[in-house]
């Protein structure tokens, strides 16, 4: 049976978990990376990484890894690391600072737009104009960098930009400070990940402390982002989560729910919710971590979600911000990194303690690494059989549908375009 047969029987039920096949098999993850991954507006970055010209990082996606740098215009430039000229990579550190970018192969050189500076000793009718370094399109919305691997035309991204973007100015994104970076490499196909993210089932048994700073009528309703719940859940937490819009409105923190509409292409949601009664901020004990940051004047005991797809995500309360990357590496290997911003002054020992201020989430996530891993290793069983979702994976066979369309519309447009070949 072809990938297509298998993504059409897949198809027939939304409402179980894939097929092994789909966590393990290399060959669907090499389709995956060609139709459903390079489709995406991934987060790379804050700019703050990057704040003088030369300044660049290396973004590994895949098989891929990618150039992100600041050009000498002030703008953001993102390329293949592979030199036009064999194939070998270009830049061999992680990070650093370069006037131009030197192949150590052959001593090819490239500007930092990407073109071709210098070839020695190559035929006169050799053109330079045709060997510049390929180009990733890139966009940059409150300082945050973001990255596509399509190539042609590739997928709107101002429309959820827009959207999100009151969200990420409430909290000053632009300017704010990074205060800690950790990463979490988990050994568990992506879709593991980020079906173990989209849903708060595993929340109560799993993670005890998360469930204790957040209200049981919220995970229930709101674990993992509007329609991951139970009606009556929404219901009951519908009291809560009105005492605390009135607190929100009269502080001028309160932004409405918006969330993808149709057939899915991205799983893109945005909005505000309360903690839990009596907590000023998302933290262990719901105390201030941080001084407020950007428009926030006080803590008003919210906090801020943004989905721009399944890979990139934000969150936020009134004194600190987190971005959230899930980056699949092969088919059995996910890069998970956690970023913390603050106020652009705050001062580390002074105004945050970098345990406390990462406390929440880096319990969680180490938590979540080991179950996503073990689920892994359960998958690579023979006798692995697709479960029913529950009432509180509602997200999951959204997840299902949109993986399943953006598989199957990629592979439609690669064979109509061998086609005509």
């Amino acid at each position: 049976m072809d990938v297509r047969e298998r993504i059409a029987l897949e198809g027939r039920d939304l409402e179980r978990s894939l097929s092994r096949d789909f966590y393990v098999d290399p060959d669907i993850y090499r389709q995956e990376m060609d139709h459903v991954v390079s489709q995406q507006w991934l987060y790379v970055d804050h700019v703050s990484r990057i704040p003088k010209a030369g300044d660049y990082f290396l973004f590994e996606v895949g098989g891929e890894s990618i150039i992100v740098t600041r050009q000498k215009d002030g703008s953001v430039g993102a390329f293949y690391n592979v030199c036009r000229h064999r194939g070998s990579r270009v830049c061999l550190t992680q990070e650093g600072n370069a006037a131009f970018f030197l192949c150590p192969y052959h001593a090819w050189t490239y500007n930092l737009d990407g073109s071709l500076r210098g070839a020695p000793y190559m035929p006169a009718s050799f053109d330079k104009a045709e060997a510049a370094l390929d180009s990733c399109s890139v966009r940059v919305v409150e300082g945050l960098i973001f990255i596509c691997l399509a190539e042609g035309e590739v997928p709107e991204f101002d429309h959820l930009a827009e959207i999100a973007q009151p969200f990420l100015a409430l909290n000053g994104l632009a300017t704010a400070k990074l205060a800690a970076r950790r990463s979490y490499p988990t050994s568990a196909n992506w879709k593991l990940v980020v079906d173990n993210f989209q849903e708060c089932y595993h929340c109560a048994p799993s993670h005890k402390v998360y469930s204790s700073v957040h209200s049981k009528d919220k995970i229930l309703a709101f674990g993992a982002g509007p329609g991951s719940g139970p009606q009556q859940a929404v219901q009951r937490f519908d009291q809560e989560l009105e005492a605390w819009k009135e607190t929100a409105k009269a502080a001028g923190t309160w932004l409405d729910f918006a969330q993808e509409s149709g057939v899915p292409r991205s799983i893109w949601s945005v909005g505000r919710l309360p903690v839990k009664a009596g907590s000023l901020t998302e933290s262990i004990d719901g105390a201030p971590v941080c001084r407020p940051m950007g428009d926030f004047k006080d803590y008003d005991g919210g906090h801020s979600a943004v989905a721009f797809n399944v890979f990139s995500y934000f969150l936020s309360a009134s004194d600190h911000a987190i971005m959230i990357r899930f980056t699949p590496r092969n088919v059995e290997q996910t890069d998970v990194e956690f970023q913390w911003f603050v106020h652009p002054d705050a001062v580390e020992g002074v105004d945050y303690d970098v345990e406390r201020l990462i406390g929440v989430w880096d319990i969680t996530t180490k938590e979540d690494k080991k179950i996503t891993e073990d689920n892994q290793a359960g998958v690579y069983s023979r006798r692995y059989r697709p479960g029913v979702f529950s009432e509180l994976e509602g997200r999951l066979s959204i997840i299902k549908q949109w993986y399943l369309s953006e598989l199957a519309r990629g592979m439609k447009t690669e064979a109509k375009e061998a086609v005509h070949v």
